[in-house]
């Protein structure tokens, strides 16, 4: 994976998860962690992310359709349950959430020859954090050898705003040699970035660098609704079909699957890396089976 990113290669296939929430019993953590490392080894991929959830309700007004639950240090999770996978991983960092030292503990621990990191910044603006990301960026061009860096990309913000791929620009010039996306089911949305991305770029001469796009299957209405309150944008014909579909599950999967396709016929032509994380950040079996089987399918394809 790292290889891959620094060539700037189209291609990379990434598999997303979550850690344990914190109240998981001590006693049932070896169990998860083994099932997992099952699960994982089998898959076709460069490589595993795992993230470093926040409390966003102060982003939206709307009740969260699901309450918040702390996870596990993803970090400390992955050397501890995760060590025997011999797979290169991105350890998120939702930096409000962390003082400067410990930031800067977590840079020098990391092994930049198969960590990388995303830095996440706060939810929302006004939002009471220890770091900001602008000080994480500083903190980490400090460290000589601090792991690679990425950035979240927000589709949707750029069909709001307009200026996400100036966003990325930006990032870029801070460091930052990866972008992984949130949920994408807005393909549109997701195109018109990349379109300005390229062109900017282009203007700019600035050597385009990999978007990794996260596509996620929704198992239900309600898993719907969450999605829309994390800020995925969903179009209105799209969510009319899933939710009138006799199997939501397997209509989600078939539309990541058209999504990746579509988004990668558009990028090729274009010269621009992009890549795809596919995610399983829920426990439910048939969701996290619904995961690898969108995966397999896109590495075959």
């Amino acid at each position: 994976m790292i290889d891959k990113i620094r060539r700037r290669e189209t291609g990379a296939v990434l598999y997303g998860m979550v850690p344990p929430k914190i109240t998981t019993p001590h006693s049932e953590l070896a169990e998860i962690a083994q099932r997992q490392r099952t699960r994982i080894s089998s898959l076709p991929v460069d490589g595993l992310v795992v993230y470093d959830l926040q409390d966003e309700t102060d982003r939206i007004d709307s009740e969260r359709p699901y309450p918040f639950i702390e996870t596990l240090d993803g970090f400390e999770y992955s050397r501890t349950y995760l060590a025997e996978l011999d797979l290169e991983r991105v350890i998120y960092r939702a930096v409000g959430k962390y003082a400067p030292s410990e930031l800067e503990s977590f840079l020098h621990d990391a092994d930049p020859s198969r960590e990388l990191t995303v830095f996440v910044g706060a939810a929302a603006q006004g939002q009471d954090v220890a770091l900001t990301l602008d000080e994480a960026y500083r903190l980490r061009a400090e460290i000589p050898d601090a792991p690679m860096l990425g950035g979240v990309v927000i589709p949707e913000r750029h069909r709001a705003k307009g200026t996400e791929h100036l966003r990325v620009i930006g990032k870029i010039e801070r460091g930052c040699e990866f972008f992984i996306s949130q949920g994408v089911y807005d393909r549109q949305a997701a195109k018109d970035f990349l379109s300005d991305y390229y062109y900017e770029a282009l203007r700019r001469d600035v050597d385009l660098v990999p978007i990794l796009f996260t596509l996620t299957p929704c198992g239900s209405s309600k898993r719907l609704e969450f999605m829309k309150w994390l800020g995925i944008s969903i179009p209105r014909w799209l969510e009319n079909e899933l939710r009138h579909s006799d199997d939501i599950l397997e209509q989600s999967v078939a539309v990541c699957e058209q999504t990746y396709d579509e988004l990668r016929t558009f990028a090729d032509a274009k010269g621009i890396p992009i890549g795809v994380n596919v995610e399983s950040v829920v426990v439910r079996t048939v969701e996290v089976e619904a995961s690898i089987e969108l995966l397999r399918r896109l590495v075959q394809t």
